[in-house]
């Protein structure tokens, strides 16, 4: 046996234990906790109760990966857009807070406190782990951006602005039913905090043409 025949196996039963946590958060999402059975999930998957019971032994460690799965891809997301070399530090933002909130509004079902339970009994601490993450990358944007250095004078923090902006958020995928919507109020609200800087780029720019030789 060479080392790619030692790989193939592993990197198979990577792809489809991937493959079966999503299946599962899209059937605990439409559904909920409760409701969901090892049979649903299975079923979405297309595999036997017994194969499902191979990779997880019970609901609440499928929904645990699954969870898990769901936040890590979602952190890989807002860290390659707030990298982004090119555009405005709006855009990225909008952008960042689509991959964490935005891409689950549509997603989720009538239940949502059942959901929002059961993470926090099941996962209490690696959701805040990594919601505390995500505030600790907007915070880095808003630094590196400048915005931060436009609220300091006032005894405002970037770790305040991007916790002001995650509540927000919180806020806004509860009154909107749409990805789009909520992206569109989350330009808004993100415009609005964006709005001292952008005033002030402009009239830093009014002055230099001001100053031009005629």
């Amino acid at each position: 046996m060479n080392a790619d025949d030692a790989i193939a196996p592993t990197a198979s039963t990577d792809a489809r234990r991937r493959q079966l946590l999503e299946a599962a958060l899209g059937v605990f999402a439409r559904h909920g906790y409760r409701k969901t059975s090892m049979d649903d999930v299975a079923h979405a998957a297309g595999v036997s109760r017994q194969g499902l019971y191979l990779h997880f032994p019970t609901k609440e460690d499928l929904f645990r990966a699954a969870v898990e799965q769901a936040l890590g891809r979602s952190q890989a997301a807002v860290a390659t857009v707030l990298a982004r070399g090119d555009g405005a530090l709006e855009d990225r933002l909008v952008d960042a807070f689509d991959a964490w909130v935005g891409q689950f509004v549509e997603a989720v079902g009538s239940d949502v406190d059942d959901l929002v339970s059961a993470c926090k009994t099941l996962l209490g601490a690696t959701v805040e782990q990594e919601t505390q993450r995500f505030v600790a990358r907007i915070a880095a944007a808003l630094e590196a951006g400048g915005l931060a250095a436009v609220y300091a004078p006032a005894g405002i923090t970037a770790a305040d602005l991007a916790t002001t902006l995650c509540a927000t958020a919180n806020g806004l995928k509860v009154t909107h039913n749409t990805r789009r919507g909520f992206v569109q109020a989350m330009r808004i609200a993100i415009r609005v905090l964006c709005l001292p800087q952008s005033l002030a780029a402009r009239t830093t720019a009014r002055s230099r043409v001001a100053a031009l030789p005629t």
